[in-house]
């Protein structure tokens, strides 16, 4: 089969690959029939290469046909339409019981004291082979696949493996009062979903901020309050704008869906550029123990939440020694809560409004839909935020 592979920093391949074969009772193989390019896959582009294999495959965003079942794979039958989850799970064990099927018990890769297996995402994550490719093994498959209904397009339903359940849980993670105010950092494909997720469920106020033109404009169409970071000479005076334009309190709640990519701390940037450029057993070593994350939008959350306030993480951070202002944070009263999303612990709430209706606007959401065959010009495009590049699906 064909297949994106990672071969180094800023170089994916379109290689053929041995097809997946079965390995366990639990396992099912699907054909691929659309898989997303996610912004943290830009984190094994740029800055997780440490932990990078040249060959892995990669990807998490998938939806496709189930071809084959494992003899303990009783709720698919080939024919099926699935979304498979970013994350592998069992469904059973006391994590997945609680909701927190990113911590399953049975899959938590114990090497690296992470959580949870995920598709095609390093060795933090268990180096299972990924969804950017023509087929995927799905281990825990008895569990994790959702089947979704024949008939509309795969765009209606290929963000539950990902995007809609991480900007749902953004939202909940976020504690929004009803009719209250909610400030999303970031307006990438996460952000800009968890505005219209925000919306949905009833925020009085959403307000968004970025850097790039098209994601501003795009948000602005969704009914967002946007502000541009470009606008700003630095952070005390966004901030002073934000507060202004709502009273001088600060919004209830700040979702940072900006994470280690944002445009923060030199001294940050030359820490993961370092790690990047040592062979990759020190690099990964550096980074698990003394990792530096480039924090700003995190710092820039705390300054905007009002007292009292919760501000919810769902950009991924990869650094272990990175300096928080608990003082302000402690004074401030801030709640915070954060972590990959539970996919299979929203997907009921989200699956109803997939509907022709189209609430969250799903069927338009992506800028950009490619063959598989040019991921490598999809990868540097979103990376490089060219041609207006917001969200990018492919197809094998």
């Amino acid at each position: 089969m064909r297949a994106v592979t990672w071969q180094g920093k800023r170089d994916v391949r379109v290689e053929t690959v041995p097809d997946p074969i079965l390995k366990e009772p639990t396992d099912a193989i699907v054909r691929i029939t659309t898989t997303g390019l996610c912004g943290s896959d830009l984190h094994l582009y740029e800055v997780l290469t440490p932990f990078m294999t040249p060959g892995d495959i990669i990807g998490h965003e998938p939806m496709g046909i189930v071809e084959e079942t494992g003899p303990e794979v009783t709720g698919l039958r080939p024919g099926d339409r699935v979304v498979v989850p970013f994350q592998i799970a069992c469904g059973s064990c006391w994590m997945c019981g609680s909701g927190l099927p990113t911590q399953c018990e049975t899959t938590q890769v114990i090497e690296y004291g992470m959580g949870a297996e995920i598709f095609g995402y390093s060795k933090l994550y268990g180096a299972v082979p990924g969804a950017q490719a023509e087929y995927l093994r799905v281990p825990q498959a008895h569990y994790g696949p959702i089947k979704v209904p024949e008939g509309p397009p795969d765009d209606r339903f290929v963000y539950l493996s990902d995007v809609l359940p991480t900007a749902w849980q953004a939202v909940e993670y976020a504690a929004v009062p009803r009719e209250g105010a909610v400030c999303v950092l970031g307006l990438g494909p996460i952000g800009a979903m968890a505005c219209r997720v925000a919306r949905h469920r009833g925020a009085g106020r959403v307000i968004g901020v970025d850097l790039v033109p098209e994601r501003l404009r795009r948000s602005r169409a969704d009914g967002v309050e946007t502000f541009d970071l470009n606008d700003f000479d630095g952070q005390d005076d966004l901030v002073e704008a934000v507060l202004s334009a709502g009273g001088g309190r600060g919004p209830d709640s700040v979702i940072d869906a900006v994470g280690t990519e944002a445009h923060g701390s030199p001294v940050g940037r030359t820490a993961q550029r370092a790690a990047g450029i040592l062979p990759r057993e020190w690099g990964a070593k550096l980074t698990a123990r003394a990792g530096v994350d480039r924090l700003a939008a995190l710092r820039l959350a705390i300054a905007l939440v009002r007292r009292g306030g919760t501000v919810s993480l769902s950009g991924i951070y990869g650094g272990m020694a990175d300096p928080l202002p608990l003082m302000i944070m402690f004074d401030k009263q801030i709640q915070l809560r954060m972590g990959q999303a539970n996919v299979r612990r929203w997907a009921d709430d989200i699956l109803p409004l997939l509907t022709d209706e189209d609430p969250l606007g799903v069927d338009g959401f992506a800028t950009h839909r490619l063959p598989l065959a040019d991921a490598p010009h999809a990868y540097e495009m979103f990376q490089q935020k060219q041609d207006g590049a917001v969200k990018v699906v492919m197809r094998p």
